[in-house]
């Protein structure tokens, strides 16, 4: 049976091909960094969705974490790996993201309940590109989200997007985990939609990488 070091040394590499494959496709392809850094923080997100079934520990988790941070923070610095650093705007997601995985893996691990990790990390790799692509559009009626004098990055479309995949995937994820789709199966999912949904839309350079699995993960811990 191959034991947790061999594990994390393989996903090492295994996340270490997936970066080189992006970087890749953003040299070769000419495409823009939005994209690629969108494609690299779905397959990232997906691929430690596994973590509960394989970690016997959660010092692992947290070895995988720090390297690929280290490694993110330095490639920024020296601008290397633009697939991930290539965008306009300010952010510190692509440093969140293994964070937030390590801090989500911790709750999980400490209350001993799987869902608690996995339902944040498919709604952070799924709902968060989505929500990205339909908020990029230039659909008439499309703007920006604003309250009084306040105004988001985010936009109606966009935030729309991931409250509804959000509610649809903790509904499924709920009914598969309490084996009863009932009303608790309902406002559980319908608070944890609208808890991520408004953590995306309130966060500041990217730190939804970090908000929206935390706040699904504490909401999880405190109904399940």
């Amino acid at each position: 049976m191959i034991d947790n070091i061999t594990l994390t040394l393989l996903y090492l590499i295994g996340i270490a091909l997936l970066l080189v494959f992006n970087e890749l496709a953003y040299r070769r392809l000419k495409l823009k960094g939005e994209i690629t850094r969108k494609f690299a923080h779905f397959s990232t997100a997906l691929a430690t969705i596994p973590f509960p079934y394989i970690f016997l520990s959660h010092w692992h988790v947290l070895v995988l974490a720090v390297i690929f941070a280290v490694v993110l923070f330095l490639t920024r610095s020296k601008k290397q790996l633009n697939s991930i650093h290539d965008i306009e705007r300010k952010s510190m997601g692509s440093f969140l993201l293994p964070i937030a995985v390590y801090v989500v893996f911790y709750i999980s691990f400490e209350m001993g309940n799987k869902l608690i990790y996995i339902l944040p990390m498919i709604i952070l790799a799924v709902c968060d590109p989505i929500a990205a692509i339909l908020g990029m559009s230039g659909w008439k009626g499309n703007g920006n989200i604003s309250f009084f004098r306040w105004k988001s990055r985010k936009t109606y479309f966009g935030s729309a997007a991931f409250l509804v995949t959000c509610f649809v995937i903790s509904v499924i994820a709920l009914y598969y985990y309490r084996q009863s789709f009932d009303l608790k199966t309902f406002w559980l999912a319908l608070l944890i939609a609208i808890v991520g949904t408004l953590s995306e839309l309130i966060c500041w350079r990217g730190s939804d990488n970090l908000t929206i699995p935390v706040s699904v993960a504490i909401v999880l811990g405190f109904f399940l």
